[in-house]
């Protein structure tokens, strides 16, 4: 009877420990199965409600993707965010929601399934939203961005009518005369044309000896206060925001120019939320603005900077480094506020920030010139000429246009002053001042209603 030889122990090598160690390994590995991703991180909730949009931001570490669909009876907007666990950072999105908000009236914030959070907004209008995402820049990591705009939008026109009826036809034999310090209209009564998208029509004529001597229209003057929203805009020392200082001075303008009896104005803002360069553009074209100003405050690398500054557009450069530098960064807001990209028009956007005109850029220098010289008496003046560059917010191509850096708020002392009262007061009557004495030697040309 044969009989099978016993199995001997093999001896225990440093290679068979390696190959056993290596076999566990794998063997775990098979049972726990693949390591879960990490979920993003909320890094911040921010709200913008305005007239116009309302904006949700939520700020996360990483790219978000998502979908979202509406459903009516009531308004509401469904949003799934995938690769999102519930956070009490999220979950702080819901006392966030303002009860003035235009246009969402509640959120709810819930885990849908695991690892997709999904968000329902209770709206108080039908709307048409634009999600996007930003890649992170400045300050700012990836943000997920929901605009929630009106589907029926405000009238900008009928919100500009405070002061009597918009190009209201007057009687026969009578007219709307200008004050005294305006000078007589000396160019011909002929209409502007309507502006087009695609192709801005310029019209522009020499003034006639026989003129008539009075004006049967108001005169509009479109204020644009600088950043907002999403955008700070430059921050001081004692963190005073920009866009905060230029929003005060520009109501505080707004007001003194309401008291003018044959003239009127359009904030591009009145509330802080961001604002595209183009749409600003676009708004003033809209009403047919007589004048662009463009308020800011100023910041530099070194605090000691100080001053008051004025600048028109160039169509052949900037004046000096520090106006190109200064036009590259007003020009970045665009970046730091977000813009949907994909729902811009890009022929439009073309027309206004390549398109401009020696007759434009010659009457903002005239305007320019007429407020340094208003400017430089509540304070030191940065440079005693006025500047010129690029800025993509000048570029209106039938609209005079400067930008007014108020003073530098990276400097301490005259943050104190930008956010002071009464020097807001002085700023906004100097270039009231200003104002009034460019109308007083370039009188605005006469146009017919609006069709």
């Amino acid at each position: 009877m044969s009989r099978t030889p016993a199995l001997r122990a093999q001896p225990v090598t440093s290679r068979n420990r390696r190959v056993l160690l290596k076999a566990g390994g794998t063997l775990l590995l098979s049972m726990m199965g693949p390591a879960p991703a990490c979920a993003a991180q909320i890094v911040g909730v921010r709200v913008w409600p305005a007239e116009e949009y309302t904006r949700v931001t939520l700020e996360n570490d990483s790219d978000l993707k998502t979908t979202h669909f509406l459903v009516k009876d009531p308004e509401r907007m469904v949003v799934d965010i995938e690769g999102l666990d519930l956070s009490p950072a999220l979950k702080s999105l819901v006392a966030k929601i303002q009860s003035n908000d235009p246009y969402i009236r509640q959120v709810r914030v819930g885990q849908n399934r695991p690892g997709v959070v999904r968000l329902v907004f209770d709206l108080k209008e039908e709307v048409r939203p634009q999600v996007f995402v930003l890649p992170p820049v400045g300050s700012y990591q990836h943000r997920l961005i929901f605009d929630l705009y009106p589907v029926n939008p405000p009238d900008l026109i009928a919100a500009l009518i405070e002061k009597g009826d918009w190009m209201k036809e007057l009687p026969k034999g009578s007219s709307r005369e200008l004050p005294p310090e305006f000078g007589a209209p000396a160019l011909e009564n002929r209409p502007l044309p309507k502006p087009q998208p695609s192709e801005p029509q310029i019209a522009r004529k020499e003034p006639q000896e026989d003129a008539p001597s009075n004006l049967n229209r108001m005169i509009t003057i479109a204020l644009d206060p600088g950043h907002g929203g999403e955008d700070p805009g430059a921050v001081g020392a004692s963190g005073s925001f920009e866009k905060d200082v230029v929003l005060a001075i520009a109501k505080r303008l707004k007001a003194k120019i309401e008291q003018q009896p044959n003239m009127r104005v359009m904030l591009t803002r009145d509330a802080d939320y961001f604002v595209p360069l183009q749409v600003r553009v676009q708004k003033a074209r809209k009403v047919q603005a007589d004048l662009f100003v463009s308020i800011h405050a100023d910041a530099f690398v070194e605090p000691t900077a100080r001053g008051s500054s004025v600048f028109a557009l160039s169509e052949k450069g900037a004046s000096s480094t520090a106006a190109r530098w200064l036009a590259n960064k007003e020009n970045a807001a665009d970046l730091i506020g977000g813009v949907n990209l994909r729902g811009q028009d890009r022929q439009l956007a073309s027309v206004l920030l390549d398109l401009s005109t020696t007759a434009q850029i010659n009457d903002s220098m005239k305007l320019a010139r007429a407020v340094l010289n208003e400017i430089g008496g509540i304070n030191r003046l940065h440079k005693r000429s006025v500047e010129q560059a690029g800025f993509a917010v000048l570029k209106a191509p039938d609209i005079p246009s400067i930008l007014v850096e108020t003073a530098f708020i990276s400097n301490p002392e005259e943050e104190a002053r930008l956010t002071d009262n009464g020097y807001q007061d002085q700023m906004a009557e100097a270039l009231m001042t200003g104002i009034r004495k460019y109308f007083s030697k370039n009188p605005p040309l006469a146009r017919n209603k609006l069709t």
